[in-house]
């Protein structure tokens, strides 16, 4: 009597444990990523000196804060939702694009306050924040908000 082994099992019958959970691994990361295509905005961005305080954010200050901080304008203000979850920023552009005022890279920032109009961006970032992603001499730059 002849035992049927692993190798006598044609390869195209076997699912791997690995097989079934990639999709759902995928799907799953799709779905929480902080860079979801439902979520991302994409706007324009320009810079300020934050000095004045208090800001529309509760319990903001320099030191629970730090420098990556921006005001938004209305189109991401939503009745102050964006206060205390910690939205990414990059350059919408290629950094290799003429007159070259984007640089690589993504940053994190803490959302502390609403910008009122007359406001230079949609969202206004702080001078060490802006510095990160784009050329201070550009002033505004479009951006991708997630």
């Amino acid at each position: 009597m002849y035992i049927l082994g692993i190798e006598d099992v044609p390869r195209h019958n076997k699912v791997t444990t690995m097989e079934v959970k990639l999709p759902v691994f995928v799907m799953l990361a799709m779905a929480l990523s902080p860079f979801s295509a439902a979520f991302a905005k994409q706007v324009l961005a320009a810079y300020y000196n934050p000095k004045c305080y208090p800001a529309a954010c509760p319990n903001f200050t320099m030191k629970n804060s730090g420098v990556m901080i921006p005001g938004v304008r209305d189109e991401l203000w939503n009745n102050g939702t964006p206060c205390g979850p910690m939205p990414t920023v990059r350059s919408a552009k290629p950094p290799d694009r003429l007159p070259h005022p984007c640089k690589d890279g993504v940053i994190t920032v803490k959302v502390v306050d609403y910008c009122r109009q007359p406001c230079n961006g949609v969202i206004n970032l702080s001078r060490d924040a802006f510095a990160r992603i784009a050329n201070l001499d550009a002033g505004k730059v479009w951006v991708v908000y997630a």
